[in-house]
């Protein structure tokens, strides 16, 4: 028996009788339809076994074969579907249409119903191979039923489907695909028992770690850092439908914004802790979404990149310097620093362009004046670590009482769920609530992440510190460009441009080793808390509290050097957080 292909255009040739029949084959998912590599799988063949065996004992011959692979019954909107429908209109030697079952047609009545006019309108019988449907009152009766069967299955399924996932979520698991840098994989355990879980992928897991470092630190925009990840390598994963392809920024966007990579999964709106391995911690995820608030609503293609930009700001207004470049009639580019307050006229600023050139040297000459003696170095490592010695015990106490609050914490986000889920407590305020969650347990970790930290990597940090506040001159003079802004955005929050001078905001730990009274005592230099009236700095006040100034050092230089220790020590022990010199350094000690 010669079957026709629905895909084929010409069935003339088919082997038309008074009694001609076409089946309906269905299968309802892909995997369904290509099992084991065949590219028919199980169920294709069996249903064609039992539907060829069914038109055996009825006397009639099929003329053609349609085959929905992957497509569910939940609508009638499938492709072959449509064409027997068409076919059995528009060709009268057509009686029977034979089906595996009355579920490979319809899944829900009304579709049930309305294929079935449109058969018996044509002068077609629908017959079922495994089930006993005719004409008859008994027959229309066991059609009604098992359309009702199927309708019920289909429902009851998405369903417990639903419940199902629920529950995956709500203990961790992943509903579904696995974001780009995961993989659903299926793993044997201890039992001898398939069980599927997710696992970082290894050919994208660390290119999107790095993507969200890379983005971290303010100098890509989203079309760069798409472009780079092209040329890294990164693309999306090949379906049977679409190759690999380059990620895009508008998907960039919406990975480096998924809380799953921080070890979150999202279902139906509320979050649950995941147990699949996170690719970034929650203090880069929120330093991420920082800076994607900031570059909001766009972000603008930096065309003149500079070590300098983003770290160095006008010492009169306070906005950003940017870059522009001047051209002479020779055609001479000269590039300049200018304020971009006075150049979009949003402040009253008169400050003219800097070339370049001198705004470096100015930062190279601050640094010359920030860094330590190696006197004074010796004797803040030794007051700071009889200071950390000595605060090991509260240290310990403090750990009890945030253990306490993050538990808390966890057993209200645990109740939360719980009413949410019992229809107590909305959506809109379970998301709210999540927040404020999420937000104070961010806080916790990063003090337990202090408290928790072995003395053997404080100490250690304490003088990788201290060591680079005596060489940081020396070490800035040698670091190539990208080097340089490194250290500007380790040592300093802005870095204030003057006539003349260059004044900065030290960051943690150096606000602590080079702002205290320390360094006035031994004739150094302090953090001004306060503008100065001093006739030097009249015309020109410092940008906010807590910048160090090149005059201030210079009036402190010019002080007595008959140091009173103790009490600078003192000052060093009361401004001593425990967190000031737990986290790591972003950069390293230039070596000769």
């Amino acid at each position: 028996m010669t079957l026709t292909n629905a895909q084929e255009d010409d069935p003339g040739s088919a082997d038309r009788s008074s009694r001609s029949a076409i089946s309906y084959i269905r299968v309802s998912t892909k995997e369904q339809a290509e099992r084991d590599g065949d590219p028919e799988g199980y169920s294709i063949p069996a249903q064609r076994e039992a539907i060829e065996r069914k038109a055996k004992s009825l006397g009639v011959q099929i003329m053609r074969e349609f085959v929905d692979r992957g497509d569910s019954a939940k609508t009638a909107d499938r492709p072959q579907l449509q064409r027997l429908l068409r076919f059995v209109d528009e060709e009268p030697g057509v009686t029977h249409v034979i089906v595996h079952k009355v579920d490979r047609l319809a899944r829900n009545r009304m579709d049930d119903v309305t294929i079935s006019f449109a058969l018996r309108k044509a002068g077609v019988t629908l017959v079922s191979a495994a089930e006993n449907i005719d004409e008859t009152p008994s027959g229309m009766l066991m059609h009604g039923i098992m359309s009702s069967i199927a309708e019920f299955y289909s429902h009851n399924l998405a369903t417990e489907v639903v419940k199902g996932m629920n529950q995956k979520a709500k203990i961790g698991g992943t509903p579904g695909k696995a974001p780009l840098g995961y993989r659903n994989v299926r793993v044997c355990n201890s039992e001898g028992r398939e069980v599927r879980t997710i696992d970082l992928d290894p050919e994208r897991a660390e290119l999107i770690r790095w993507s969200f470092h890379a983005y971290a630190t303010g100098d890509w925009t989203l079309t760069a850092l798409a472009a780079e990840l092209e040329v890294r390598g990164l693309t999306t994963r090949p379906t049977p439908k679409f190759p690999a392809r380059p990620v895009r920024a508008s998907h960039l966007y919406s990975i480096l914004t998924h809380p799953y990579y921080k070890g979150r999964v999202v279902w139906r709106g509320a979050e649950h802790s995941g147990r699949h391995p996170r690719l970034v911690d929650d203090a880069l995820w929120s330093r991420v979404q920082s800076v994607l608030e900031a570059h909001a609503p766009g972000e603008k293609q930096r065309i003149h990149d500079h070590y300098l930009k983003s770290s160095v700001f006008c010492g009169g207004c306070g906005s950003r310097l940017v870059i522009t470049n001047a051209k002479n009639r020779y055609g001479q580019i000269y590039p300049y620093f200018v304020c971009v307050g006075r150049h979009q006229k949003r402040t009253s600023c008169t400050r003219k362009a800097i070339l370049i050139s001198v705004v470096e040297s100015l930062v190279e000459d601050f640094y010359a004046d920030v860094s330590l003696d190696d006197d004074l170095r010796d004797h803040l490592e030794t007051t700071l670590v009889a200071q950390l010695e000595a605060s090991q015990c509260q240290a310990m106490n403090d750990q009890r009482d945030l253990e306490t609050q993050r538990q808390g914490l966890a057993n209200q986000r645990i109740k939360l769920l719980q009413a949410h889920y019992a229809g107590a407590v909305p959506l809109d305020l379970l998301k709210s609530e999540q927040h404020r969650i999420g937000q104070q347990l961010e806080i916790i970790e990063a003090r337990l992440s202090a408290t928790t930290a072995h003395f053997h990597d404080v100490r250690k940090n304490l003088t990788a510190a201290l060591d680079f506040a005596v060489a940081c001159h020396r070490a800035y003079l040698e670091a190539d460009g990208r080097t340089r802004r490194l250290l500007n955005q380790a040592l300093f929050e802005k870095l204030y441009i003057d006539d003349g001078e260059a004044s900065g905001e030290p960051l943690e730990p150096f606000q602590t080793l080079l702002g205290t009274e320390a360094m006035a005592t031994v004739g150094r230099g302090t953090i001004t808390d306060a503008p100065t009236t001093d006739a030097t700095s009249s015309a020109s006040p410092a940008p906010s509290t807590g910048v160090w100034t090149r005059s201030s050092i210079g009036r402190s230089r010019r002080r007595t050097h008959q140091t009173n220790r103790p009490a600078a020590t003192d000052h060093v022990q009361r401004s001593l957080k425990a967190t000031t010199q737990v986290r790591p350094a972003r950069f390293e000690l230039a070596t000769s």
